[in-house]
């Protein structure tokens, strides 16, 4: 084949240099990424908690996109985060632009998912990306909020029987720290006694055991727990005895306990419906529906 005919020597002096400058561009690229995943510095997690297993599966990425976005992240959009990394007990654990850097590493998860669906199916890549994009955006923000919901309902499925462990230490004759530090020792494990832990370890860092409550409450964000902190603490300012506050206390959590429990149980009939509308209805029409069907076919026929 005689490339002269398709190729003059002149255009395929410009391809040439085309092809160069794009292969310089891509190792340019390359180099450059290179340097970006090299300058992260290693994390000193000594006095850090481990990242939950959703974190960990993307770590590296979250890692790399949290150096970059760290100067770029404003002071109050670094507050709110800070904010929902303590109501989901992840203040320990992973910092605000870690958290944002692992919502976008799931979203761009879910655009090389939605392309590489589009590269199977044939289809154009815009939209498939579009919906990963979407999808693993709306995943990472679900995880976090259910997260921070399954752990304000354990908390408080486990207040009653904290406050009635601290009350019976109360009543033998410990004081209030002894009392919790019981607590936090023999009570169920879980996310009210990481907090109650967490207080303890303020204290003997040096902090008040009003001011560690009032911590307590704040990263809890829960209004049984701050109508607990603040009735200890006005108690214990008033000279009061802390057993029958204490019991009380614990008779009313567990009272809110039950009527929770029996609004999900009245709920429940009413979040039935639709899984029963859109799922079991149309099946058992179709089983009824089709000898009877099959009948009238075979009488036409």
């Amino acid at each position: 084949m005689n490339l002269d005919h398709w190729f003059p020597h002149d255009h395929r002096s410009v391809i040439a240099a085309v092809a160069l400058l794009a292969g310089l561009g891509s190792a340019g690229i390359i180099a450059a990424l290179a340097r970006s995943v090299a300058s992260v510095q290693p994390e000193d997690r000594t006095w850090l908690d481990a990242p939950p297993r959703f974190v960990r599966m993307l770590w590296w990425p979250t890692r790399w996109i949290a150096h970059l976005v760290a100067p770029l992240l404003p002071p109050p959009i670094q507050a709110r985060l800070a904010a929902r990394l303590r109501l989901a007990g992840l203040d320990y654990t992973i910092s605000p632009a870690q958290l944002l850097a692992h919502r976008l590493a799931v979203a761009l998860c879910g655009v090389a998912i939605g392309l590489a669906v589009a590269s199977a199916w044939r289809l154009p890549p815009a939209l498939p990306a579009l919906a990963g994009a979407v999808a693993g955006t709306l995943i990472a923000w679900s995880w976090m909020d259910d997260r921070i919901r399954s752990r304000r309902r354990l908390m408080l499925k486990q207040l009653p029987f904290v406050l009635d462990l601290i009350t019976l230490c109360v009543e033998a004759g410990l004081n209030l720290t002894g009392a919790l530090q019981q607590a936090a020792a023999k009570g169920p494990t879980g996310p009210l006694g990481d907090e109650l832990r967490r207080v303890l370890r303020d204290v003997r860092a040096g902090k008040s055991r009003a001011d560690a409550l009032r911590g307590f409450a704040e990263r809890v964000g829960e209004p049984a727990i701050a109508n607990l902190v603040s009735t200890v603490i006005q108690a214990e300012n008033m000279g009061m005895s802390l057993g029958p506050m204490l019991r009380a206390q614990g008779e009313q959590r567990r009272a809110e306990r039950f009527a929770r429990a029996e609004k999900a149980a009245m709920e429940a009939p009413v979040r039935m419906l639709l899984p029963l509308i859109a799922c079991i209805f149309p099946c058992t029409f179709i089983v009824l529906g089709f000898p009877i069907a099959v009948k009238f076919m075979t009488m036409g026929l």
